[in-house]
């Protein structure tokens, strides 16, 4: 089952290009409690997958929820800080305006304050480095038209999301995909994720954010993937 977070894509929430770590975390809760009440679908056979700032949302659920039977995640995002504070003091210190704007226009129910959510190096955009503008339109289908913005107020909850530290309390099988060459966070953060995730398992690839989507690696990825999940969600009913 696949959906889009509320204020995102085709989901319906205003503002829209809201980013609210708690709203998401309540949306995995609704979806998986819609897969329980399929009388269809085996709930010993749940498993939850995402990628890139989506594995962030993964492994907290995955924290909350020790009856999954395994989770995959790639390329992960694990700490919105660590992008977001990647870029230097001066870089936040930018934010200050459009965040405070932002959030007195919420208080007064007026239309919110956006600033770009990604763009090239020295713009103001939260995620802004090298080839990250370029890397995210190379992962949109052909005429597709990206939404390239975010409330400006949604940066203090990524400043504050560190899913990273609910890694120890993941109880099932976790397959970390990670990029070698990752560009937008500390590879060393995946390092001590899966140090923490008792039953984590890395798979390196010698991939940057964003080639790891497309060829040669993107087979080799989902292959991978299946035979995880192959293995974990075998039926144990003969």
């Amino acid at each position: 089952m696949a959906f889009d977070f509320r204020h995102l894509g085709e989901s319906g929430g205003q503002p829209r290009q809201l980013v609210s770590q708690r709203r998401y975390a309540r949306d995995v809760d609704a979806a998986l409690a819609f897969v329980h009440s399929r009388a269809e679908l085996d709930a010993t056979r749940i498993a939850l997958w995402g990628t890139s700032f989506g594995a962030s949302h993964v492994l907290a659920a995955a924290a909350r929820h020790p009856e999954l039977a395994a989770a995959v995640v790639q390329c992960p995002v694990f700490s919105g800080r660590a992008v977001v504070a990647k870029a230097g003091v001066r870089h936040l210190v930018r934010f200050t305006v459009p965040i405070a704007s932002d959030l007195v226009r919420s208080a007064l129910r007026l239309p919110r304050r956006y600033v770009p959510l990604v763009g090239r190096p020295g713009e103001l955009a939260f995620v802004n480095q090298p080839e990250a503008l370029e890397g995210w339109q190379s992962v949109t289908p052909p005429g597709y038209r990206f939404d390239n913005r975010i409330t400006a107020a949604s940066g203090l909850g990524m400043l504050f999301y560190n899913a990273a530290a609910q890694a120890g309390r993941v109880r099932c099988p976790l397959l970390i995909c990670a990029s070698d060459r990752e560009n937008l966070i500390d590879p060393a953060i995946v390092t001590k994720v899966a140090g923490a995730a008792p039953k984590a398992v890395v798979v390196h690839y010698d991939a940057d954010h964003f080639t790891i989507y497309h060829p040669p690696f993107v087979e080799q990825v989902v292959a991978d993937q299946v035979d995880f999940l192959r293995t974990h969600l075998q039926s144990a009913t003969p």
